[in-house]
């Protein structure tokens, strides 16, 4: 069976409701080989099959995912096979170690649980029934045993823990006391590689926060650890195979497959893609399988009416136009009469927060069109003319940019939640300010006093509560107006610069902020 007959047949199967326009490339890496390459009869694409995912291997078969059902097939696409059809959600579909078996999760009786079905197919048996979800991650080396991750008897807060339940049915037994969201074993079933974190956004690239930890090899005699090393990179999805532990790593930037070599301790890097990560792995003692890349319908250029979505209105000076921000461009709109304009078109860029100047003829917006975090873009405003841009040091992103009176600064603030000042014409920056926490960001009220030698802001003291700041461009100081018992915010100056106007309140009492256990909520008379 060709490429084109296997997808024929998904399609004849009723599969003509897959989700989404996802294609899976799956692609084999010899192990005793210094290169990998793709073996064309295993990509399986077709117009009715682009959502083929999580891809398991044993000899020449394949068993994979797709359209919440589990499928296997040949390598070669022939010989397809519809392993489940429910109205469930199956998934994680793992091929036991001789092959003649494959374990699953569903959600078939109301709860994820582990079944397990013969590989030629046939009616699966629930083996887990704890109320936990409880998730398929591999098989114990002897093929006796389905290892899963569940949350089941961890308190007070619940946190996975690898298990493994026998094939024949029976209780679960915990692998060991550790956390542990994935895991592989070691050939000889001694010790463990473990993922020991679940991430809460799994598809947040790049990401370097706390929940990345190293993997860790667990020896199951001892109960010592070895960390696998880790640069508070993204490393998921351990795979044991000989004497190397293979896994996904973003430490490179984009998800690829590197090793590392347990009886050397060094590791390799196997893939080197750059774009799209490497969503899933597994293999076997001759071949890595993994996904990657997909067809996205929701991705290709279309025409799509982004009224709905407009923010960041600014007001033309003439009051004709309304400058707006949506779904990453930036358009001006008539108020009366005209067309709108689209000012960046720029398919595959965030531009964002867009301001006019005070003479109207140039508009002013953040953009992260050079992949090296966001610019400031300044253009004319019938979008006409290449855009000028500026860089904004060493700010990642910027918030509420607000443009002098007398057209020469730009005060933005950034997200180290610094108030910034630039400078137009030489692109010299400054910073004014630092707000009293990193929830402020973007909600400063920065504004500028109409013959621009002050910039008026909010800033939170060590209270919680906002103070009324105002900088002086001609002594470079900033000063506090307000009283520091009263939330006092949003600041506008009146017409002739001579007052300040601002929003306060004297009844508000100490309260916990969001992440904050430090106070009790008060409730003011």
């Amino acid at each position: 069976m060709d490429q084109s007959q296997l997808s024929n047949k998904l399609s004849q199967t009723g599969r003509n409701h897959l989700f989404g326009n996802f294609r899976l490339k799956i692609y084999f890496f010899l192990l005793s080989a210094v290169f990998f390459f793709l073996m064309s009869s295993a990509t399986v694409t077709g117009e009715s099959s682009r959502l083929l995912r999580q891809p398991d291997i044993h000899a020449d078969k394949i068993v994979f995912v797709s359209g919440g059902d589990i499928w296997t097939s040949n390598l070669d696409g022939s010989q397809l096979l519809r392993i489940t059809s429910t109205p469930a959600v199956e998934s994680e579909p793992r091929f036991s170690p001789d092959g003649t078996k494959i374990a699953f999760n569903s959600n078939r009786s109301g709860t994820i649980a582990v079944y397990v079905v013969a590989s030629t197919g046939g009616t699966p048996e629930r083996l887990t029934w704890y109320p936990a979800a409880s998730r398929v991650k591999g098989w114990t080396p002897d093929g006796k045993n389905i290892l899963y991750t569940s949350a089941r008897e961890s308190a007070p807060p619940s946190y996975g823990r690898l298990w493994t339940v026998p094939v024949t049915g029976g209780p679960s037994t915990p692998v060991a006391e550790q956390w542990g969201f994935d895991g592989s074993f070691i050939p000889d079933g001694r010790k463990i590689a473990i993922d020991r974190v679940s991430r809460w956004d799994i598809e947040w690239r790049n990401y370097r926060g706390g929940q990345n930890t190293p993997l860790i090899i667990l020896d199951l005699e001892t109960h010592t650890e070895t960390l696998i090393p880790n640069e508070r990179s993204t490393d998921i999805q351990p795979l044991w195979i000989g004497n190397k532990i293979y896994f996904l790593s973003d430490r490179d930037w984009t998800s690829n497959i590197w090793a590392f070599d347990t009886s050397t301790e060094k590791l390799e890097q196997i893939t080197t893609f750059t774009g799209s990560d490497i969503k899933w792995l597994a293999g076997n003692e001759k071949e890595l399988v993994y996904e990657r890349d997909g067809d996205f319908p929701w991705a290709e250029t279309k025409w799509v009416d982004v009224s709905s979505r407009a923010t960041s209105a600014s007001l033309s000076p003439t009051g004709k136009r309304v400058l707006l921000e949506a779904r990453g461009e930036i358009f001006t709109v008539p108020v009366e009469h005209g067309d709108p304009r689209n000012l960046t078109i720029s398919s595959g860029v965030a531009d964002r927060a867009p301001v006019w100047s005070p003479k109207g003829n140039q508009v002013a917006w953040f953009s992260d069109a050079s992949g090296q975090g966001y610019s400031l873009m300044i253009g004319v405003q019938d979008g006409m003319a290449e855009p000028r841009s500026l860089s904004i040091g060493e700010s990642k992103m910027a918030w509420e940019p607000a443009w002098s009176p007398d057209g020469k600064h730009i005060a933005f603030t950034d997200d180290d939640v610094r108030i910034r000042v630039i400078n137009i014409e030489t692109g010299d920056i400054k910073t004014v300010d630092i707000a009293g926490n990193n929830l402020e960001r973007s909600s400063m009220g920065l504004t500028w006093s109409p013959d621009s030698k002050w910039l008026a802001y909010s800033r939170a003291g060590s209270n919680g509560f906002r103070t009324i700041m105002v900088w002086s461009a001609e002594k470079q100081t900033a000063t506090s107006l307000t009283d520091p018992f009263a939330d006092s915010f949003s600041p506008a100056w009146d017409a002739d610069g001579l007052r300040l106007y601002f929003l306060a309140s004297t009844e508000w009492a100490l309260s916990s902020g969001w992440a904050n256990t430090s106070s009790q909520t008060s409730n003011p008379e």
